[in-house]
């Protein structure tokens, strides 16, 4: 199951000082307003992924996940290596 994070930066930080909040929270929007007023700034789209972990690692790619899944999606080749490395995954226990 995947969840939706948004990122927020400091400013002129070349994105090296950010923080995250689940969007599914219950107190996500008073949150983001917390964050809003101390001036950090929301960072790109939305990142849809199973953990916090993984939407720190996709953030910090610079949306090269973006690209990977725009591959699988187009080109046959790459939407068999995406099921392959899906499939290691499972069996090595990692979802």
């Amino acid at each position: 199951m995947s969840n939706k994070y948004q990122f927020f930066c400091v400013p002129n930080t070349a994105r090296k000082a950010f923080t995250y909040l689940n969007m599914s929270s219950p107190t996500f929007a008073e949150e983001k307003q917390a964050l809003l007023l101390q001036g950090l700034e929301v960072e790109d789209d939305v990142i849809y992924a199973s953990s916090a972990e993984d939407a720190v690692d996709k953030f910090r790619s610079n949306y090269v996940h973006h690209l990977e899944e725009y591959n699988a999606s187009t080109n046959l080749f790459y939407t068999l290596l995406h099921a392959f490395r899906w499939l290691k995954a499972k069996l090595a226990g990692k979802s």
